[in-house]
């Protein structure tokens, strides 16, 4: 292991951020392959774990969202690294014969953390990833022992009478309240009236993997979709209706007002990532009962924040995420590609008080685990059969 003496830092400057008259330009994420996870959570490479959006009509509200939690066929959460994507985008690149374009590789759930990065909710929102880079391509995954450290942090320090585990089981209950495994049409109104007797599980998953572009760079990443609105358009790239499932405390003060704004910079940033157009959020009270639901257009949400911002009421501005992230991966970018060895894994740090992002080394040679050897070794044959061939 590097010793990482020679740290880099890049402090988070919100006030010349949010100053920028202009965004940095914006690519709209076009899916180019997918893959499901199935019940079992075994990795399928097609769409087979789709759900489609209908939501609990009357009388099924109010709906207790702990009901079933005893019978929760939960995925037990490990690290999975970049795996599954890496296998998606090689079974893409073995249909074309060329590599994606991409300069970075990575889960949404890295880009949202870079998004949001600006806005930490206190002083532990902070986290850890590992980069390597590979064929003039950056992947980027999560630090797994820093977040598991993180997680069992909160949990241990959780004094409230419901437990952490059983109100996230709450946002997967109404996932399985508001979907249907198959169109309207398809699906037989004793199932559609009998979502909350069914036992809910999180192992069965629908990931969308997206080229998209921010501030000149072209970005693949994956992250996983929970319905979608209508049908899935069979032209590639092609604009999708997906529907992002969220659920939010009832809004009964001005703090609670305050508190669910910042929740709507993540579900945006979440959004906005993978071009999901319709965020869903079910509203319970502080019991877990589900009283109603309300639809919210991603686009608007920008456009509420500029429109409401000399309100002081919002805490977070789109474009100041938008030219944060486009800044970081440049600095990432940069920092990496100046390494003689170009080589090795690094280790990006966000420490949310001090609001700076730390990279350094950590491996010098190889790419631990953030790349397979079956990528590894494909792209490589890829690489050679695409050389020109003397004549």
């Amino acid at each position: 292991m590097a010793q990482n003496s020679n740290v880099a830092r890049f402090p988070i400057d919100v006030i010349r951020l949010t100053a920028a008259t202009t965004q940095a330009p914006v690519k709209r994420p076009r899916e180019f392959t997918c893959f499901s996870y199935d019940k079992n959570h075994n990795l399928r490479l097609d769409d087979s774990s789709i759900k489609w959006y209908y939501p609990p009509q009357p009388p099924a509200l109010p709906a207790n969202l702990s009901a079933g939690f005893d019978k929760f066929d939960k995925h037990d959460s490990q690290d999975e690294h970049l795996d599954s994507l890496l296998t998606a985008i090689a079974h893409h690149e073995q249909q074309t014969n060329q590599p994606i374009d991409a300069k970075f590789v990575t889960w949404r759930g890295m880009m949202t953390k870079f998004l949001i990065a600006p806005y930490p909710y206190d002083d532990d929102d902070g986290f850890e990833m590992n980069a390597t880079l590979f064929q003039d391509c950056i992947f980027i995954e999560e630090n797994w022992v820093f977040a598991a450290e993180k997680k069992a942090k909160q949990n241990s320090g959780w004094k409230g009478p419901i437990s952490q585990e059983e109100m996230t089981f709450w946002g997967y209950k109404f996932e399985t309240l508001a979907t249907i495994p198959r169109p309207w049409a398809e699906t037989s109104r004793e199932v559609i009236e009998n979502r909350g007797d069914e036992v809910v599980s999180n192992k069965e998953q629908y990931c969308s993997v997206v080229r998209s572009e921010i501030g000149g760079k072209v970005l693949c990443f994956g992250g996983e979709v929970d319905a979608i609105w209508d049908m899935k358009p069979k032209e590639p790239g092609a604009k999708i209706n997906w529907v992002e499932l969220k659920t939010s405390k009832v809004i009964q003060s001005p703090r609670d007002k305050f508190q669910f704004n910042k929740k709507l910079m993540k579900f945006w940033a979440q959004s906005f990532l993978l071009g999901v157009p319709k965020i869903v959020v079910g509203w319970r009270d502080k019991k877990g009962m589900l009283v109603s639901y309300e639809e919210y257009e991603t686009k608007e949400i920008d456009e509420r924040v500029r429109r409401e911002r000399d309100g002081g009421q919002w805490p977070w501005m789109p474009w100041v995420c938008v030219n944060f992230a486009s800044e970081i991966l440049d600095w990432i970018q940069q920092v990496i590609k100046a390494d003689p060895q170009q080589s090795g894994v690094w280790r990006i740090r966000f420490d949310a008080k001090s609001k700076v992002v730390e990279l350094f080394k950590v491996e010098e040679t190889g790419h631990g685990r953030i790349l397979t050897d079956e990528f590894v070794n494909w792209r490589t044959r890829l690489a050679s059969s695409n050389q020109p061939q003397d004549g």
